[in-house]
């Protein structure tokens, strides 16, 4: 569940309804992630915080029609990331067979330590 200001909006992360042979999974910590950045923008502006949401959702959409398009960042891992078009965040995912897992979803400012700790 998400807190946005005095309102409560329950949203899970579903994969997008497309067709498509990547499968996507998201790690309780992700979720974490997008809730509290979801909050903090919120906090910014009223209606930012869903508006993030839907930035990130997008991506998930855009990982789960393609997501060998986005290259290797970190080699060691086979670990990749896509920014999001509007806000400064990254997402970072591995492939495990037809599987994305997606593993942090970090602002762009931040240091790599946020998200290598959960590999």
């Amino acid at each position: 569940m998400v807190v946005l200001g005095k309102s409560q909006v329950t949203h899970h992360f579903a994969p997008a309804k497309i067709l498509s042979m990547w499968d996507l999974l998201i790690s309780s910590a992700s979720e974490t992630d997008i809730a509290e950045t979801a909050l903090w923008y919120e906090n910014q502006k009223k209606g930012l915080g869903l508006e993030f949401i839907a930035e990130i959702e997008a991506a998930f959409g855009t990982l789960q029609k393609d997501p060998e398009r986005f290259r290797i960042y970190y080699p060691a891992r086979q670990i990749r990331r896509i920014l999001t078009d509007r806000f400064p965040c990254h997402v970072y995912y591995h492939l495990e067979g037809r599987v994305v897992r997606v593993f942090a979803i970090v602002h762009a400012s931040r240091h790599e330590h946020e998200w290598k700790g959960r590999l």
